[in-house]
């Protein structure tokens, strides 16, 4: 093919509709014709980067049927994708350039997590305009984009406690955050309903505990193998994994697997149904402590991520001087082994440390609850990030009392305004929790969250200032097609014009 027959690009690199929005796209005239590649080359020999880069190229090979030799940085960059970690780059970890000439292609980060958020972004162009061409011969704009994103931290929850969800299925779900540049995976790994983490000290919590779910389904839970499993696919990916256990309410799994943990010394029956709110940890027994540190450390020997979630929310039974008294102990506890307590927002009329993070959950209209100045903020909106609430009055699955949340609703807010008289810069990010009452299967989790979670990945990215709602529902549209491409069954909303 001579080089003035290739086709064009479907879009000038200012136009592909990527998600998120990156923060600076400068277009040129150039044209890059896919099959000019020829290599995947590293600078540096960093062994992150050298698997990210092999990870890439199966990336190439499925989507250009191309095979691209691995090279290092003793090689020419001619016809290469080069993979730069330059110190002095930015200050910004996750900040990266990409730079598409007519026969090679760099992207620059200052940490190997930068080079692979950049190549995400070269997999949607990729991908784009792949779905879009008109022909099998690919070829991509030329320019450069430069990037970085708003928030720390941007996140995804996702209950296994009210219904229960195979490794394999949360694997699935990392790939679809990571595509979109998610960095967080909240697993709510404990609540009335099913204890889902293997802790070897206490054997009974998953033996009985872990055996039912929602409905009366047969649960199921991770052995600490499984879990360790998870935690090394999601920081492949980076994402980290925050575990979360319920403490002191929500505990009814527990209570019914020790009696010695209830206060009356008597197991309680299993519970299948979706009431919140009436159990709770015997918060003057010592055994409960001792039950608390080896959950706790088993848990954090086995997670390498920074936080450890309390929960802590709705406890309704558990007398406040009660709820105190206990999280002043927890929280020494999840400090002892080294890890930053996080927890629900219910947390404040405890002593919290100082570097505790708090996850707000209330209703908007429950936002001017006074927040500690000291806290870090992650906002988790019922009314803006549950993705278990409705689209709408005739959706199939969700519940819906913190309302209904369009595909619109979830994308058009900020969370630096979202909250009266909350210091911005107290908001470490965002979280999409996706509870599990209603929730069976992966298709389920798929349905609810796709697309909304899109919008809220945008929202953690890109800068306010430069987010329209008109202009991402028109780049959505342009994803539909990338979702079915990997047989991602979402809810094709009548709000977006689906391509």
């Amino acid at each position: 093919m001579s080089a003035c027959s290739y086709p064009q690009p479907i879009y000038s690199l200012d136009k592909v509709p990527l998600i998120p929005l990156p923060s600076m796209v400068v277009p040129s005239a150039e044209v890059m014709p896919l099959d000019k590649i020829q290599s995947i080359r590293t600078v540096g020999a960093d062994e992150k980067l050298i698997s990210i880069a092999l990870n890439f190229k199966s990336f190439w090979k499925k989507h250009t049927e191309q095979e691209l030799l691995l090279l290092d940085d003793t090689a020419d960059g001619d016809h290469a994708i080069t993979l730069i970690i330059d110190n002095d780059f930015s200050p910004q970890q996750e900040a990266y350039k990409l730079e598409i000439a007519s026969d090679e292609i760099s992207v620059k980060g200052k940490t190997v997590e930068g080079i692979y958020r950049g190549l995400k972004t070269l997999e949607q162009l990729v991908v784009l305009s792949k779905l879009q061409g008109k022909s099998n011969f690919l070829s991509l704009p030329g320019g450069e984009i430069t990037d970085q994103p708003c928030y720390a931290y941007r996140g995804a929850m996702l209950d296994v406690a009210r219904h229960f969800f195979s490794v394999a299925d949360v694997k699935r779900y990392i790939d679809l955050l990571s595509t979109y540049k998610i960095n967080f995976l909240h697993f709510h790994l404990s609540d009335d309903q099913g204890w889902r983490i293997e802790i070897k000290s206490w054997p009974k919590l998953t033996k009985t505990g872990g055996q039912t779910q929602v409905g009366g389904g047969e649960g199921g839970f991770y052995t600490q193998e499984d879990f360790r499993e998870i935690v090394k696919y999601a920081t492949d990916r980076f994402i980290t994994i925050v575990p979360e256990i319920d403490l002191p309410g929500h505990t009814n799994a527990a209570l019914a697997s020790y009696a010695e943990l209830n206060c009356d010394g008597k197991a309680t029956a299993l519970y299948t149904g979706i009431k919140v709110g009436f159990s709770t940890l015997c918060v003057d027994k010592e055994v409960t402590y001792d039950f608390v540190e080896d959950v706790i450390r088993e848990i954090s020997e086995i997670s390498p991520g920074p936080y450890f979630h309390i929960g802590g929310d709705e406890s309704l039974v558990t007398l406040e001087e009660d709820f105190n008294r206990f999280m002043d102990r927890t929280l020494a506890i999840v400090k002892k082994y080294n890890k930053t307590p996080m927890g629900w927002y219910e947390l404040i009329t405890a002593n919290i440390p100082e570097e505790t993070l708090l996850q707000y959950w209330a209703k908007t209209e429950d936002f001017s609850n006074v927040i500690p100045k000291k806290s870090k903020i992650l906002i988790s909106s019922a009314s803006y990030n549950y993705l278990d609430m409705k689209y709408d009055s005739i959706t199939p699955l969700g519940l819906f009392w913190a309302g209904y949340l369009s595909v619109k609703k979830a994308y058009d807010w900020d969370p630096k305004t979202l909250v009266p008289d909350l210091d911005a810069e107290q908001i470490v990010g965002l979280e999409a929790p996706l509870w599990s009452e209603t929730i069976e299967d992966f298709d389920d989790i798929a349905y609810m969250a796709f697309p909304r979670i899109i919008g809220h990945a945008e929202i953690g990215w890109t800068n306010a200032s430069l987010r329209k709602w008109e202009d991402y529902a028109n780049r959505l549209g342009f994803h539909g097609p990338l979702l079915e491409a990997l047989e991602v069954k979402y809810y094709a909303t009548t709000e977006i014009d689906w391509k």
